[in-house]
């Protein structure tokens, strides 16, 4: 008799979750043991992206990461203060090269993608594009890119930048990461509390009903910063709260590599590796122009220039105690300007080819 097909053995759709989750919680508490910095956001970003290279199942924690975003919309809204209002006519020079900045990054980006690392167009365009992981994968997919060399490009445009800032600080900037994140929620008045949750949740779900990008951070970041301008709330959220933000973002971080096979390291993670080196060399060129210029304090357009994605930066900049509001207002700068030129100068700039149809 033909020997019978072995019954295929289903994976319970919880169980990749649960794998993120524990071995990102075994990351933390090693960092943690080992005193390493930023325990919470790096222990399970390494944790994970090792366990990904070694084939475990794994799946990202889906709206609860999500909803841990909103966390940090509402440390950058808390910031948004009278004091940093006043301040934004300061900001107008350093805000004024961001549309130059991003014209250079394409400008580099696009041929070195396709000439170099043998995208096609499309694929390279918003490779290169220094916007949003989500957003820029979104678009891409729209026009017809390889959705999964986007998505490896900028997950590791943001591993590289977020794990090199913090040596940098400290080496360059002479600047620690031991800055308080925040009060222990026991020292927070109640109401604080409660407004602030009230302020995540409703910023959060009212912004995806306006269709607005990024909202689970800009939602909360609005309504945040209208408590805080009319001062309802003077805190901002408990540090336990910063913590699970970093948990669930070094997470996804992470989880972005299940699957990758050896072509795509060799192909795709590498290009995206070499091109990274090419934005520190570009952000570092900026810096150092708006540092000579005296415009700001060198930490300050550091961070407020280095290419790392929005959610990433807020966090380093609350541990190396920058200017929360200026980081901010320029990394919201770049993102808009990506998120709403991009597709525009995507239909202008762009001429499909024959050969564009076979996506690398």
């Amino acid at each position: 008799m033909p020997s019978q097909p072995e019954p295929r053995v289903t994976v319970p759709t919880w169980l990749p979750r649960l794998n993120a989750f524990v071995i990102a919680s075994a990351g933390a508490a090693l960092f943690s043991l080992l005193g390493l910095p930023l325990p919470f956001l790096f222990g399970p970003m390494c944790a994970c992206l090792f366990a990904a290279l070694a084939g475990v199942p794994m799946r990202g924690l889906g709206q609860v990461s999500v909803a841990a975003r909103t966390i940090l919309g509402v440390a950058v809204g808390a910031s948004l203060t009278v004091a940093v209002v006043m301040q934004l006519p300061r900001m107008l020079p350093t805000l004024a090269l961001i549309p130059v900045y991003i014209a250079v990054i394409a400008a580099v980006g696009v041929p070195f993608f396709t000439r170099l690392c043998g995208f096609d167009r499309v694929t390279a365009f918003y490779a290169a594009m220094p916007g949003g992981l989500q957003d820029m994968v979104i678009f891409g997919q729209e026009a017809g890119g390889n959705v999964r060399s986007l998505s490896l490009v900028h997950a590791t445009r943001v591993l590289i930048i977020i794990s090199l800032v913090p040596l940098l600080l400290n080496t360059m900037f002479d600047r620690s990461l031991d800055q308080p994140i925040g009060a222990p929620a026991a020292q927070i008045p109640l109401w604080d509390l409660v407004l602030m949750t009230l302020a995540a949740l409703a910023g959060w779900k009212i912004g995806e009903r306006l269709g607005l990008f990024g909202a689970s951070i800009l939602g909360p970041m609005f309504a945040t910063a209208a408590l805080a301008l009319t001062g309802l709330i003077t805190h901002r959220p408990p540090a336990e709260a910063i913590l699970a933000a970093q948990f669930f973002i070094g997470t996804g971080i992470g989880v972005h590599y299940v699957g990758v096979t050896f072509d795509e390291l060799r192909r795709v993670v590498l290009s995206a590796v070499a091109f990274v080196a090419v934005l520190a060399l570009l952000a570092a060129a900026f810096t150092e122009a708006l540092v000579l210029l005296e415009l700001a304090p060198a930490v300050d357009i550091f961070l407020a220039y280095a290419p790392g994605g929005q959610a990433e930066m807020t966090v380093l900049a609350i541990v190396a105690g920058a200017d929360l509001g200026f980081v901010i207002v320029h990394h919201l700068a770049r993102i808009v300007l990506v998120i709403i030129g991009a597709p525009l100068v995507a239909r202008v700039v762009l001429r499909r080819r024959p050969n564009d149809a076979s996506r690398r």
